[in-house]
């Protein structure tokens, strides 16, 4: 019998995550706190010698295994076919530090370039998303300003200047011509993406594009007749079936590991377009982007976080499923970028009491908090107090599916909604709007001046919203941060929250940060509320 402590996800009572991108997507946040449930037990069972599979054509799933309850499939032949498709990624970068770095005690820092993370020790994961995940996992939990945690940013250097930052991920070949899937977290602001296959030769490899919004990235090398894998359909996958990933943990490439699955449509902070596939599968720093197979050899998702209190493996880790990251892919391929539909509108989830309040028969749906004014939501005639129950006949149980229904979907495209109000059902059509064209009108008029940029996109507080907020910003003053991108997102700024002030003085206005920005230097101190606490967080400007 083996005991295991686990952690968990809770949000605050009353975030409302704001669908700029999608519903929330990059443009929601949630106050991220950690508890630690109550101790779970489970009890190991031997396995016994598993089937051998049939083997069949290289390009074809392997057939499905036969096992019994107490019996594992049989990875070897699925590791044999389809591990040559698995590459190592090596990303090199560089890093500002000396008077440019940021440090809390404003001594100097080597301070890698976003998404990565500089160490003088030469420490090659530095940049992996699955530290980037726990660094946000922290200042979610602490309210303070990216805490580095030990290896993940640079030590005290002496001297000013760029240094080169090095970081190591994983990635998978889906096309022959030398098409890779991989994360976008591992190739974000790279100088130089190198490509190594199992039979050692390596490749310089061109970035196609990538998607910040569901962490997939597209890359490009010039070799023929590569080795690939095959694509399943994750919609069959169950809760409880085996599954594998292979990978580089660690710089250790083509590694094994195996698990089962432990849920699916997992919604996990400022992450809502995905609905990550949850695994006990151990994956490590280094094992981002590559491929989570099912017992039949198929690719049915990209390994890309884990949820941790070590930074390590302890038994969550998540998968962006493989529908999403092929839609993701061919847009890719086909233009260059990749296009996510908006709604416009601010909601929440439904609890027993907010069920009871509505008259629903069960606490489930996305409550209307707020509707944008001019947005698709506004013109399909959405109303605040209104429960989005379906779309395109696809259910709503929590706020979250909503953000991932309408974040897949494409800009111009019609939906049904199906909407509880009154305590009647009604149906709604709505034409989506470009997530992507809010976020970057947004920003390129918010927070900007000619001495540097904020990185926020702002609007003004609801009568409803400044009611629930109360306190300091019920006087006329605050305003909502739609996108947080730049110095504010790296300082941990977050979409959703409200800013109060700025250097100590309240802002009413985006035309009023604009100028404080303006005034300012090189940093400013932003007083955020974030659901019920109100933190200070300082922002180098860009």
């Amino acid at each position: 019998m083996q005991t295991v402590s686990l952690v968990t996800l809770k949000t605050s009572r009353l975030v409302l995550a704001l669908v700029a991108s999608g519903v929330i997507g990059g443009a929601g946040a949630s106050f991220v706190q950690t508890h630690m449930a109550h101790a779970a037990t489970r009890t190991e069972v031997a396995t016994s010698a598993s089937p051998v599979l049939n083997a069949g054509p290289a390009n074809a799933p392997l057939a499905a295994p036969m096992t019994s309850l107490i019996t594992a499939p049989d990875f070897s032949q699925i590791t044999a076919r389809y591990g040559a498709a698995v590459v190592n990624i090596s990303v090199t970068g560089s890093a500002k530090r000396g008077a440019n770095a940021a440090n809390e005690d404003d001594e100097e820092t080597a301070e890698a370039a976003p998404g990565q993370r500089a160490d003088p020790r030469g420490d090659p994961f530095g940049n992996d998303p699955f530290f980037e995940f726990f660094r946000r996992f922290q200042q979610g939990q602490n309210g303070q300003n990216g805490q580095a945690m030990p290896g993940q940013r640079g030590q005290r250097s002496p001297q000013a200047g760029n240094v080169p930052t090095h970081g190591q991920g994983s990635g998978f070949i889906v096309s022959a011509d030398g098409i890779i899937l991989t994360n976008a977290h591992v190739v974000r602001d790279a100088k130089e993406v190198i490509v190594k296959l199992t039979d050692r030769r390596e490749f310089r490899a061109k970035v196609l594009g990538s998607d910040p919004k569901t962490d997939v990235a597209v890359l490009k090398i010039a070799a023929t007749d590569l080795p690939t894998v095959v694509i399943g359909n994750d919609r069959d996958l169950r809760v409880g079936e085996w599954v594998l990933a292979i990978g580089s943990p660690y710089g250790f490439e083509n590694s094994v590991t195996a698990g089962v699955v432990s849920a699916k449509g997992r919604s996990l902070p400022n992450d809502n377009f995905v609905p990550f596939i949850q695994t006990d599968v151990a994956v490590n720093p280094g094992n981002s982007g590559g491929p989570l197979f099912n017992a039949r050899g198929e690719v049915i998702g990209i390994n890309s976080q884990i949820y941790s209190r070590s930074g390590g493996y302890q038994g969550l880790s998540f998968a962006i499923p493989m529908n999403v990251a092929i839609r993701i892919k061919d847009q890719i391929v086909a233009t260059g970028s990749a296009q996510h539909a908006k709604l416009g509108v601010q909601i929440q989830s439904v609890d027993q009491t907010l069920a009871d309040s509505f008259k629903l028969d069960k606490p489930q749906g996305a409550l209307i908090a707020s509707v944008q004014k001019g947005s698709p939501g506004e013109q399909a005639g959405l109303l605040p107090g209104d429960i989005v129950a379906q779309v395109n006949g696809q259910p709503v149980i929590a706020a979250n599916d909503l953000s991932n229904l309408i974040g897949m979907q494409a800009p111009g495209q019609k939906v049904t909604l199906q909407v509880w109000r009154e305590g009647r059902m009604q149906t709604l059509q709505a034409t989506l709007g470009n997530a992507n064209e809010k976020v970057a009108k947004a920003d390129a008029g918010a927070a900007e001046s000619g001495k540097g940029k904020l990185g926020l996109a702002l609007r003004p507080l609801e009568p409803q919203e400044r009611r629930q907020v109360g306190g300091a910003v019920a006087a006329g003053g605050g305003l909502v941060i739609e996108d947080a991108t730049g110095p504010a997102a790296n300082a941990g700024v977050q979409a959703g929250d409200v800013l109060i002030s700025i250097n100590g003085t309240a802002v009413k206005n985006v035309e009023q940060v604009r100028a404080l920005v303006a005034g300012s230097a090189k940093s400013v101190a932003l007083l955020i509320q974030r659901g019920e606490d109100k933190i200070f967080i300082p922002v180098r400007l860009g």
